[in-house]
């Protein structure tokens, strides 16, 4: 397993337990393929540096994983399908 780092941009329009709800997802995402989440740091909301379908602020999320290519494959799966993240990224360490 590698370590990644990884960060998401939530849409501003949703609420507190939406948010909650997509992070854990997240995490769900990487527990079930043999990944694991070993920090979450949720920067907050936040002006972007330009403008995403009208939205001037987005919830930013960054993260660090273990994990091997299959968790990774999943998290793209999952950030491509939810409507809620506007964009996401994952390097490797």
């Amino acid at each position: 397993m590698q370590e990644y780092k990884g960060m998401f941009i939530i849409r501003p329009d949703q609420t507190e337990d939406q948010i909650k709800a997509i992070i854990e997802d997240v995490k769900k995402g990487f527990t079930e393929h043999n990944g694991e989440i070993t920090s979450v740091d949720e920067w907050g909301m936040r002006q972007l540096a330009y403008e995403i379908d009208d939205l001037k602020k987005g919830y930013y999320v960054l993260f660090i994983a273990n994990a091997d290519s299959e968790a990774i494959e999943e998290f793209n799966r999952i950030a491509n399908i939810h409507e809620d993240i506007m964009r996401h990224i994952i390097v490797r360490n």
